[in-house]
């Protein structure tokens, strides 16, 4: 349990979705300590480091569920029910309406739980009340060493999944536990954006530059896994028709901002530069061959250069890095101060990040859940304005954030 009270005016400024008149400098940011990469500047002012703002905002923390094993995603059914997934085991449960924890959902395929890897990201599909569909992405075990994302779909009936389908699978399979990424977004128009990483080793660092595969890339699938034809390189010789944007390093949150349909992605950075984007058409993100940070060694990453024409720079960058996981743009009633914020989890700085937009920039940055020093992996939205999210251990802990009293 939490009370975070702050000065009048800057709880005006953020509950309007802005900071005009809070001063811009570094110093007033939430991190403090220098960045991993010296020497390297933003592309734009705001760019990083925005000002430190809070919202006089009373909450509490409740435990809906604990013993959950590395649990990586949620998802709410129509009918309030809610899914998490356990990355390792590749259990699929069911929060009932009741508070109880369900069994494992019997009829997934398995998963390669090793490392990075096992059961991922959720998505409902929009017309669950007549196909009562549901969504998954895993990493999937070739059966020659080799790995892969892959997505699949089935009819949740009961205490079982139905009629599974493999729709997609990212290619080429490496071999390799790490950078999965495995976020699911349904667009709008019903088409569903999911998120891959890179694999991390560097014959996958290097496929997120090409477009014979679909490693570090946005993939756009139809609910069915078929190609949507306005893909910006269907048709287009050597590139998969699947492939939205490129250039990712390793996507493992991602939301669509309800106010304009748009989808959103924060990617890993290595030892600084985890990165906001919002990824557009056929364009290009830059990894590896620009972006801020360093190498886990200390080195630069390729050239060491964080900007070059032809590819796009990030809305928003960290250096040190956030480490994030699951994101949640909240529109909701219950937490007016909050309305038009970003929420983020953050696995290394322990902590729930909230950004403050503004005409697609970010204008203001709090932390959140600080003093609980958890692991966040995933925040989503409840029914009721609720913030639910997910902790990464192996007794990880399923919590409900609603207001104080």
């Amino acid at each position: 349990m939490r009370r975070l009270i702050v000065p009048a005016l800057a709880a005006l400024l953020a509950a309007c979705g802005g900071t005009e008149g809070v001063a811009q400098s570094p110093s007033q940011g939430v991190e403090s300590r220098p960045p991993n990469a010296a020497g390297q500047t933003p592309a734009f002012a705001g760019q990083t480091r925005a000002p430190a703002v809070t919202a006089d905002v009373a909450f509490e923390v409740q435990t809906l569920a604990e013993g959950l094993n590395k649990p990586w995603a949620l998802a709410f059914l129509p009918d309030g029910r809610l899914l998490v997934t356990e990355k390792p085991t590749g259990a699929l449960r069911i929060l009932g309406k009741d508070g109880k924890l369900s069994e494992p959902l019997a009829g997934l395929p398995a998963v390669d739980g090793r490392g990075q890897g096992g059961l991922l990201g959720l998505a409902v599909d929009p017309a669950f009340a007549r196909s009562g569909l549901i969504y998954w992405s895993y990493a999937e075990a070739k059966g020659d060493g080799t790995n892969h994302t892959a997505v699949a779909r089935g009819r949740l009936e009961g205490g079982k999944v139905e009629n599974v389908q493999v729709i997609f699978r990212q290619t080429p399979s490496l071999d390799s536990t790490l950078h999965f990424g495995g976020r699911l977004v349904f667009a709008r128009d019903g088409t569903l954006f999911v998120t891959t990483g890179e694999r991390s080793i560097l014959p996958g660092r290097a496929q997120a530059q090409r477009l014979d595969g679909t490693l570090g890339k946005v993939v756009r699938i139809n609910a069915d896994g078929s190609v949507p034809k306005d893909n910006p390189f269907v048709g287009k010789p050597g590139a998969r028709p699947e492939i939205w944007s490129y250039g990712h390093r390793n996507i493992q949150a991602a939301a669509l901002d309800p106010r304009t349909g748009q989808l959103w992605e924060v990617e890993h950075g290595a030892r600084g530069g985890d990165e906001l984007n919002h990824p557009e058409k056929g364009k290009d993100y830059g990894w590896p061959t620009i972006t801020y940070g360093q190498e886990y060694s200390g080195k630069p990453i390729g050239e060491g250069i964080t900007a070059k024409d032809g590819m796009e720079q990030p809305v928003y960058y960290w250096d040190p890095v956030i480490g994030p996981s699951g994101m949640a743009f909240y529109e909701a009633d219950l937490f007016p101060a909050w309305k038009g914020s970003l929420f983020i989890g953050g696995l290394a700085t322990k902590d729930l990040v909230r950004l403050v937009l503004k005409d697609g920039k970010v204008v203001g940055e709090e932390r959140l859940l600080k003093d609980r020093g958890e692991r966040i992996r995933d925040v989503v939205v409840g029914p009721e304005g609720a913030l639910y999210l997910v902790t990464d251990a192996e007794q990880g802990k399923l919590l409900k954030i609603v207001p104080k009293g």
